[in-house]
């Protein structure tokens, strides 16, 4: 089954954020370099991964600092 990303810690999201931007720049690379990619949307679809990553880490600052204040 597949984990949702409002049920995984942080520091798994920290090593996925990383691990996506590291692909990312790998894909991006073959595609402008090299244009051997053979799907020009996996780009696509991981700087979308990398949006929701990065929302769910602002989203669980935002609920920290909220609950810091009170």
């Amino acid at each position: 089954m597949k984990l949702k990303l409002k049920d995984i810690k942080d520091a798994d999201i920290t090593t996925q954020l990383a691990e996506a931007r590291k692909e990312l720049r790998t894909h991006r690379f073959q595609y402008v370099v090299a244009r051997s990619l053979e799907n020009p949307m996996v780009i696509r679809n991981l700087r979308k991964k990398v949006a929701r990553l990065l929302t769910v880490k602002r989203e669980r600052e935002i609920a920290a600092a909220k609950a810091a204040k009170k």
